[in-house]
């Protein structure tokens, strides 16, 4: 199987990469922006013709949220035009395309998890470039999957764990929003996912469409803290408790409006793939590889 990775640097990249370099069977290209401008259409048509993949995994994305706010057209042209373009070119050299989006295609407003079906209705510029990423996907290449996850983290890049050890060096007290719930999702888990399902794909065996997956159980972002810091403390990594404080989203406001709810129902992809939800309180035992 041959499978071109687009996006090598961010979390999910870099993942996808350290696991595909084990796998003898798979012969992967993957690259970064520097190699492949998924916005411009002749490049990426020109590298698909040539190294003629199985599965394109589109792990590019414009993820600053509040940024996106005011970088509305920056935004758009990676996750809506750049999808579009690698998706047209999976359609057109028969292959199949594996495309990340979010949590934050729905309102979250709702209580329960969210499914595959719920009705979008993204709340900020972030989350309505990713939904029309998502319908330029499934318009452009008939041999999709869009595979919804949510509060991604990993031992690469700028994430919450990283950034809660961080601010444990020199903060003693911390207040944390304690009103948005979802499941906090280990970018390594995202990428085994993603391979287990591209297998499925070059053994005839998949049903294309749209899928959630993200990790369990379902916390808030002061609870998850709380665990992180539990943990960097058994670690030593702290010597002394951090004091958490629980806020409202009210009282830390950003130029972005996230969901209150950012559940995902993940029944689906299980019933289809046999993947389960992955526990991120594993991921964080060996707490020290996010420092």
């Amino acid at each position: 199987m041959k499978i071109l990775v687009a996006g090598k640097n961010g979390q999910v990249g870099q993942s996808l990469v350290s696991i595909l370099e084990q796998q003898e069977e798979v012969t992967f290209l993957a690259l970064g922006r520097e190699e492949l401008d998924i916005t411009d259409i002749s490049q990426v048509s020109k590298c698909v013709s040539s190294f003629k993949p199985d599965v394109i995994i589109n792990a590019a994305a414009y993820t600053a949220v509040d940024n996106a706010e005011n970088e509305i057209e920056a935004a758009f042209l990676v996750n809506r035009d750049g999808a579009r373009n690698l998706a047209i070119a999976a359609d057109e050299h028969d292959a199949a395309i594996l495309h990340i989006s979010t949590d934050y295609v729905f309102a979250g407003d709702s209580s329960g998890l969210y499914t595959e079906l719920d009705t979008e209705s993204p709340q900020n510029v972030y989350g309505r470039s990713k939904q029309a990423g998502e319908q330029q996907v499934r318009e452009s290449c008939e041999r999709h999957i869009i595979l919804r996850t949510a509060w991604v983290f990993s031992e690469y890049g700028n994430n919450f764990v990283k950034t809660m050890l961080r601010l444990a060096q020199s903060k003693k007290s911390l207040g944390i929003v304690a009103d948005q719930f979802g499941g906090p999702t280990y970018a390594g888990d995202i990428a085994h996912a993603l391979l287990s399902v591209a297998h499925s794909i070059y053994n005839r065996k998949a049903k294309f469409g749209v899928y959630h997956f993200s990790g369990f159980p379902y916390v808030s972002w002061h609870e998850f803290a709380h665990v992180i810091f539990q943990r960097a403390l058994e670690r030593g990594i702290i010597s002394t408790p951090i004091t958490l404080t629980q806020l409202t989203t009210e009282e830390y406001p950003t130029l972005a409006s996230r969901p209150a709810n950012s559940k995902l129902n993940c029944q689906k992809i299980f019933e289809q793939f046999a993947i389960s939800q992955s526990d991120w309180r594993l991921q964080l035992q060996q707490i020290e590889k996010y420092q």
